[in-house]
């Protein structure tokens, strides 16, 4: 029998992980069968996530209505059904993080969006998330903007596992890296201990593509000297950027200040490569999975990814190939106009607002069946005594 491709992923030292949560998912065990079957070592949620769940099943209108009905605010009903939903996929991976002495099996959840430009706010709601998850192997999400990364090095120093979230730009990557280390070498200092601290950084990929491919596409149709150089970078700079973040990678965590942190129990923060669907038709389903496969790296896949690796994925270590060549892609970048940077700042600004949307549209949803809730109380109390 053929190995599943999802599991021959893991020969190249990559981990797989779901980009996506449900309690029906978890309930039903599909969420064990992905661990047992494909090999599956993760799980990420977001806002965006959480509002297609809870919005689309019927598996939280129990809990809903009963937490309504105890007096609880929406605010309070979200984090009591977002908590207990992260709580219930770590135990269910809680077997893997054992075994493989914390390097496997986490859960992640994000803190509240609106919070991404406030250092201080950010570190009191990680706090107290990670206080009611109550779990080792949970991470919690923590944007990678100016105002996240002394959160970042805040929460690392107090022993909290962080998945920095929202990651495009590479100068912003060494700033999220330097930040991890910082934290780790506090807390050594404080004595603390290092071994079962985690983090990633998570690199959010087939958006820059789906903001830069527009642009290029744009002076193709011009014609003129620029258009050729545009054709050979069009669906080629999302790859181009992970590839040399892994660079970064490899460099940072190679330097003798993150081994004097190693000595003491510290371990690398491994890249998670984030936003791997394919957006553009014109591109393989698989895009963004097979040329980033390599060690010590995670790849969060949505389910309609996952289905489609699994059916037609070629697993091989692709990750250092073409180095050359994709930092040529990136060097080439403002022949024809295009500035990186303000690229990656475009889609971090973007990127909040994308999860402010879904947070918000979730908490209207809660907030109307709190409403229905009460609503439905003295009816049915009329009821019974009409009965």
């Amino acid at each position: 029998m053929n190995k599943n491709n999802l599991l021959k992923i893991q020969d190249f030292g990559q981990s797989i992980w779901l980009d996506y949560i449900d309690r029906q998912m978890i309930q039903s065990s599909e969420l064990k069968g992905l661990i047992e079957e494909d090999g599956l070592r993760g799980v990420t949620s977001n806002p965006s996530i959480f509002d297609q769940a809870i919005e689309g099943s019927e598996a939280y209108e129990e809990s809903i209505r009963a937490l309504s009905r105890e007096g609880k605010k929406v605010e309070e009903i979200y984090q009591n059904l977002t908590v207990k939903d992260v709580q219930m996929a770590a135990d269910e991976l809680r077997q893997l993080y054992e075994s493989s002495r914390g390097t496997h099996g986490f859960v992640s959840l994000e803190v509240n969006p609106h919070l991404a430009y406030k250092t201080e706010e950010t570190v009191a709601e990680a706090r107290a998330l990670w206080k009611s998850l109550d779990r080792p192997n949970v991470f919690i999400k923590v944007p990678a903007t100016k105002e996240g990364l002394p959160a970042i090095r805040q929460l690392i120093s107090e022993g909290i596992n962080v998945n920095v979230t929202l990651l495009f730009g590479l100068p912003r990557y060494r700033e999220v890296a330097n930040a991890y280390i910082a934290g780790l070498e506090q807390r050594a200092a404080a004595g603390k201990p290092l071994d079962r601290l985690c983090s990633v950084a998570s690199f959010f990929l087939s958006r820059i593509d789906v903001l830069v491919d527009p642009k290029l596409e744009e002076i193709m149709t011009r014609g003129g000297s620029k258009a050729e150089t545009a054709e050979k970078l069009r669906g080629q700079v999302a790859i181009a950027s992970a590839k040399e973040a892994y660079q970064i990678y490899k460099e940072i965590f190679g330097q003798e200040r993150f081994q004097k942190v190693v000595h003491k129990g510290g371990r690398p923060q491994r890249v998670l490569w984030a936003s791997t669907s394919t957006k553009n038709p014109d591109y393989s389903d698989v895009k963004y999975v097979e040329a980033l496969i390599g060690p010590e790296t995670i790849n969060t896949l949505p389910k309609e990814t996952l289905e489609a690796y699994r059916d037609h994925g070629n697993p091989q270590g692709r990750l250092e190939q073409g180095l050359e060549e994709a930092r040529k892609v990136l060097e080439t970048l403002p022949e024809v106009d295009i500035d990186i940077d303000q690229v990656t700042q475009q889609l971090e600004e973007e990127g909040v607002d994308k999860f402010n949307k879904p947070y918000d549209s979730l908490m209207n949803t809660l907030k109307d069946k709190r409403r229905e809730t009460l609503e439905e109380k003295p009816q049915a109390k009329k009821a019974a005594a009409d009965g």
